[in-house]
């Protein structure tokens, strides 16, 4: 090892054909221009950061925010998030208007409590924001080796990277800048990155320096190192760089294969040195993110629209008022000498100027009738988000063991927008996979290998013998102990994890990448298989054909592989298992140790490598040359399978029928297949071969990578099938069972990737998104011909006909059980999410049943989510796990982030954020249904207690005569919403529920607004004004000239006022104890001693000397405790309020019963325990026919199997003789 370079270790750059070419100097020198003018301006001086903090650079630095708030903006914006709210407007008026002497409340009472509303939701958004600036802060304190002078390094925070730097970053950590690879650990400049974070993908690229910049490869070296870089200005394209590099006196072209991007990884590489291009929001990970947008529920939204009826209502009965006032003062006022009509300083009773007085009896009616808007409103609904958020975060159920993290609320403001999603759109990998690949099964020489049962077949032969066994029984009674001896019922597919052998014993997975089971092949036993020969050569070939280099672990002696892809480990790791162990890696050869059981030691065997034929997404094949120890000339290939069948020798199809049924099978099952081939080479072809491909190779021009392929070609044919594998691309932990409840509860799902199409096929199968029979709608930029693809106009037409194909084909279709698929990858989508394309394609998407998107960038996640949302005007959620998924976490109505591996980003950005995939389900269908219909419960009812007083008061005074007086005392009025409602309205909020999880249909009630649709809200304001008008009319009927005390006195305004209260205080408890299903020792405590409480406040208040309580002094003691008739006329007007409420939903429930109706009565009456077979069959009308998710795939299979069988019984009795005696 010589300056800290590894030199022992492979020259990387000699295993890779097309991916690590190195133009020469002369070469450079052509093509190193860079285009002029905007776009391409950036200058960076390499070493001298000083440079860029002055003018005419002043490059940003290295500090990122994801806050919506900072110091300077946070009171404006939190202020204008406040005014939004209509109803806060309003009561920003009356406090203004309450300053002036014709407000009727004093100012005080008006100002104090819009202050605690404001103050307390402004207090909440900024601690919310606090949290994000402390994970910013985690993030831009990370520490990364910076040269400083004179060839030393140090550690610096991220934020403090500036443009120029030269950055030393070591294996397994973020690059924390946009940087220009210079060297790296091994002598030629290889290093492997992974880009999960920005694009999704799992296997690792080779980023290469350039060869000028390879000697500097230690810390010293760049004592006196400078350089300078002209590139293109900060950009959001991933997978572009235009720009040159000024080194030495000469210019060399720099391309995105240099470019190490900000929140990618260095791996399998001990360091890299790199230098900064672009900081902080310039770099293009935070290019491709969206600025953190205000999110407002669909709920809010419409209980806004709610309060500009109000305030119609408030502004129509203030000019009745008004008016009436004016009427009043132009003829009565004259005859009220009292009032100081003549006297010209009163402006109020003034009736030679009625119009005026109007005017200011008009301010005060707005101010008295306040009460129709609920202030205390917004105060409730942050409390009761703030406490449903809790019980989110301390969920037990959304708790990972394995991480040890929980659930979190970011944001309060949007859950009663979790119970009314539409569409669901994820990411991939990291959020439905584990990044983990699984070799499971295999097919060599026509047999297929791996006894692992898929749970599709698993759950569709249960639910199979149990159709037979119901037909075949001839009582129910048998019928049914078969389902008591089973966990699930026969109405009802469940899904389990069953794996298991041919001979019936369960096996579970313990080593990583290794999930085949199969004796015939395990321990050696593949020795006494017939094809031995083929079988070999299939283990020779996943042991020699790849990339990967061993890793010895020191501490533990295990070796590991350090692979460009997790497939390649997975076959790696089979290998091995098999017996055949890659344990060493030349610069020319590969060394295998073969096992074998009547051998004590393993055989070691060393194959030289001739030449290797890289994999790319273009050739979806690699090759390898080898020469064997008997000097026999090898290539060894794999690849897809529609690749390799091409490339056939006609003797080398023996195996190709039975090999392509098998692949079929792997990929119904969700599997990621690869095809294995081989070709034997004579001596004299080898090298007239070999000669063209070296002259290719060293070429030097544009065509230099045709004719590479062109010469490779020439090889990679007349080949001979081995074989094919199978790997899992292994889900997280209950990600089918959640998918499939999700498509259950009638939500569609869409995963948007940056994976290839391949990969994401394979991942739909697995997670049940695609099926069997499911028709895939392909869309891709591919079908368009060669002379036609330089032609924008061209490939939109294509794109065009062939979403216009789909449409008719979705729409012809007559099968009830048919379902479609639309696949598109990322070159088409920048075409469809054009103006003139992107309503053409989104009625597509919609009429499918699952949509996938490959290949997509950042920024066309974002705009997907932003289409979907706009488009359909329905709720729409996103979910990921990396920094790539932060676009269309912000785009969404809702965004959640998986606390994974891969970074705090998405997890930062996003409202809520949960450890894995699988809690989606219940915070969806859970948490998400019971706050919407929590919160929409509880604004209807806010508003009908609200319409019920604040009606009360306009008809007091018209009554008397408009003169603005309140019936009620003002302490009454304070304390409605403060002390006596507001309780049991929280209790609602906070505690309500109708029924479990089991019944997922019962989400859509969400999407479709059932409870909170214009025909509920009309219905809670009309209930609001029939309980209104009963609680006034009556009162002043049976008060008006009625004796209320034995002595004969009759009732005065304190006394009706009092009384007309206790009926308000009575009706709406009642009524809000007739609204709720779900009842606990809470809310008894809180509705009741809500009744209790105002008694308690009217014998506490009445106590207080009469300077204080004014007319209510005694009131309850002496006045209105003694009278009989107060008590009869609470218990008339509480039993004629609600008997409207509850003769409805008695009304309802015996006759047009909603689902949850049914479900709750057949619980309250133990049906569900009496009688099993109603209540499975009740769960299974509780679910949305789906077309997806694992029940719609097992149901699709179960399908397959009775038609077999039919055509298998047909077949039997067709054949069967015909018997005549």
């Amino acid at each position: 090892m010589t300056k800290g370079r590894i030199r022992a270790r492979v020259r990387r750059s000699n295993l890779y054909t097309f991916s690590c070419l190195r133009p020469n100097v002369q070469e450079s020198a052509q093509s190193g221009s860079l285009p002029q003018g905007p776009g391409f301006s950036r200058i960076v001086q390499c070493n001298q950061p000083i440079l860029h903090r002055k003018r005419p650079f002043r490059y940003p630095y290295n500090h990122i925010s994801t806050t919506k708030y900072n110091v300077i903006t946070y009171l404006p914006k939190a202020l204008f998030e406040q005014f939004r709210r209509a109803a806060n407007i309003y009561f920003l008026l009356a406090a203004i208007l309450s300053l002036t002497p014709i407000s009727p409340f004093s100012a005080v009472s008006m100002i104090a409590p819009l202050s605690i509303v404001v103050g307390l939701t402004m207090a909440k958004e900024a601690i919310e924001d606090w949290n994000r600036f402390i994970q910013d802060r985690k993030v831009n304190r990370r520490k990364v080796s910076v040269h400083n002078e004179g060839g030393v390094f140090s550690y610096k925070a991220w934020q403090d990277i500036r443009v120029g730097d030269v950055v030393k970053v070591e294996k397994d950590q973020f690059f924390p800048a946009d940087l220009l690879l210079l060297s790296s650990s091994y002598e030629d400049g290889i290093c492997y990155v992974e880009t999960m974070n920005l694009d999704g993908e799992t296997n690792l690229k080779v980023k290469r320096a350039l060869e000028v910049t390879l000697p500097l490869d230690d810390d010293s070296t760049f004592k006196h190192f400078s350089g300078i870089i002209k590139c293109e200005d900060p950009n959001p394209s991933l997978y572009t760089f235009v720009g040159n590099l000024e080194y030495e006196s000469q210019m060399h072209p720099l391309d995105p294969s240099q470019i190490l991007l900000r929140d990618s990884k260095l791996r399998n590489t001990p360091y890299v040195y790199g230098v900064v291009i672009f900081t902080g929001h310039d770099t293009k990970v935070m290019q491709n993110s969206t600025l953190c947008p205000s999110k407002r529920s669909t709920v809010e939204r419409k209980m806004d629209h709610i309060i500009y009826i109000l305030f119609s209502v408030l502004i129509l009965i203030s000019v009745i008022s008004s008016l009436g006032f004016a009427v009043k003062t132009t003829y009565a006022t004259p005859d009220q000498w009292y009032l100081l009509p003549l006297d010209s300083r009163n402006k109020l009773y003034n009736p030679t100027r009625p119009m005026l007085s109007g005017l200011f009896h008009l301010v005060t009616a707005l101010i008295l009738y306040g009460y129709l808007i609920p202030i205390s409103l917004y105060v409730s609904l942050e409390f009761v988000k703030f406490l449903q958020a809790n019980f989110i975060n301390r969920d037990i159920y959304l708790y990972d063991e394995e991480s040890g993290t929980c659930a979190e609320a970011r944001t309060s403001n949007l859950n009663e927008e979790l119970g009314m999603v539409d569409t669901i759109l994820s990411d991939k990998t990291g959020t439905l996979t584990c990044n983990q690949m699984d070799f499971l099964k295999c097919s060599i020489a026509g047999t297929a290998y791996g006894t692992r049962r898929n749970e599709v077949e698993i759950a569709a032969a249960n639910q199979m013998a149990m159709d037979l066994e119901d037909q075949n029984s001839d009582a129910s009674s048998f019928h049914r102990m078969e389902n008591s001896n089973r966990s699930a019922d026969t109405s009802e597919i469940e899904l389990e994890t069953v794996i298991t052998t041919k001979d019936g014993k369960d096996y579970n997975t313990a080593i990583k990448g290794f999930s085949f089971e199969d004796n015939r092949l395990m321990n050696g036993s593949w020795l006494h298989e017939p094809n031995l020969e083929q079988i070999v050569l299939f283990f020779r070939i996943l042991s020699v054909c790849h990339t990967a280099i061993p890793e010895l672990n020191e501490d533990s002696g295990a070796v590991t592989f350090e692979a460009e892809s997790p497939d390649e480990g997975a076959f790696l790791v089979a290998a091995r298992e098999f017996g055949f162990e890659f344990c060493k890696r030349t610069q020319s050869s590969v060394i295998v140790h073969e096992r074998y059981p009547s051998y004590g030691q393993p055989i070691e065997r060393e194959y030289k490598i001739l030449n290797l034929l890289d994999f790319t997404s273009k050739r979806k094949r690699m090759s390898v040359i080898v020469r064997d120890e008997d000097g026999q000339i090898l290539l060894l290939c794999k690849g897809a399978d529609s690749i390799i069948f091409d490339r056939l020798a006609k003797d080398g199809t023996v195996y190709l029928d039975a090999t392509t049924r098998h692949l079929n099978e792997y990929g119904d099952a969700g599997l990621r297949t690869l095809t294995l081939a081989y070709k034997k080479i004579e001596e004299s072809e080898y090298n007239a071969w070999n000669d063209e491909f070296q002259k290719a190779k060293s070429s030097i021009g544009g065509n230099r990578e045709a004719m590479l392929e062109r010469v490779s070609d020439m090889m990679e044919k007349d080949l001979i099938l081995v074989g094919a594998t199978a790997v899992e691309d292994k889900l997280q932990d209950g990600v089918p069972q959640c998918i499939d409840k999700l498509a259950q509860a009638g939500l569609k799902i869409w995963v948007l990737t940056g994976d290839k199409m391949e990969t994401a096929i394979n991942i739909g199968f697995s997670c049940s998104l695609l099926r069997q029979g499911m028709k895939q709608i392909c869309i891709s930029t591919m079908n368009v011909e060669a002379g036609s693809q330089d032609s924008k106009k061209a490939v939109k037409q294509n794109i065009l006909m062939q979403i216009s194909n789909a449409c008719q084909l979705v729409k012809l279709e007559k099968d009830p059980n048919a379902a479609s698929a639309l696949i598109i990858d990322g070159k088409a989508l920048a075409y469809v999410l054009e103006e003139d394309l992107k309503h053409q394609f989104l009625k597509l998407a919609v009429d499918c049943a699952s949509v996938i998107c490959c290949r997509v960038s950042p920024k066309q996640k974002a705009l997907v989510t932003r289409l979907v949302k706009e488009g359909t005007g329905k709720t729409t959620l996103a979910i990921g796990d990396g920094a790539n998924d932060v676009g269309m976490i912000q785009a969404a109505d809702i965004g959640v982030g998986i606390s994974g591996a891969e970074g705090t980003q998405a997890v930062m950005a996003s409202d809520f954020s949960i450890a894995q995939f699988r809690f989606l389900e219940r915070l969806l269908l859970v948490h998400g249904h019971w706050c919407y219909k929590r919160i929409a419960q509880m604004i209807c009812y806010f508003f009908y207690k609200n319409i019920t007083f604040g009606l009360t008061l306009f008809y007091f005074e018209a009554f008397a005569g408009f003169s603005g007086q309140s019936v009620y005392d003002d302490w009454y009025s304070l304390s409605f919403n403060v002390i006596l409602t507001s309780l049991p309205v929280i209790s609602l909020g906070v505690f309500e529920q109708d029924v479990s999880s089991d019944f997922p249909a019962l989400y859509q009630q969400g999407p479709k607004n059932l409870f909170f649709d214009w025909r509920r809200i009309f219905g809670w304001m009309s209930n609001g004004l029939y309980s209104s008008l009963i609680i006034f009319f009556l009162n002043i009927i049976i008060f008006y000239d009625q004796a209320y005390r034995a002595g004969g006195q009759t009732a005065d305004m304190a006394v009706v006022g009092t009384v007309m209260f206790t009926s308000i205080i009575w009706t709406v408890n009642i009524q809000i104890a007739l609204t709720m299903s779900h009842f606990t020792w809470i809310q008894h405590v809180l509705v009741f001693g809500s009744i209790i409480t105002w008694y308690f406040f009217l014998f506490l208040y009445g106590s207080l000397p009469p300077t204080i309580s004014g007319y209510a002094h005694q009131l309850l003691v002496e006045c209105l405790a003694p009278s009989p008739i107060y008590w009869a006329t609470t218990l008339l007007v509480t039993v004629a309020c609600t008997f409207p409420y509850l003769a409805h939903i008695s009304f309802q429930r015996s006759f047009h019963p909603l689902d949850h109706h049914i479900i709750q009565e057949i619980k309250y009456y133990k049906k569900d325990v009496e009688d099993e077979f109603m209540w499975s069959r009740e769960r299974s009308k509780a679910r949305q026919r789906t077309k997806i998710g694992f029940t719609a795939r097992v149901e699709a299979t179960m399908r397959q199997l009775r038609a077999r069988l039919q055509k298998k019984q047909s077949n039997v009795a067709f054949q069967s003789p015909t018997f005549r005696p």
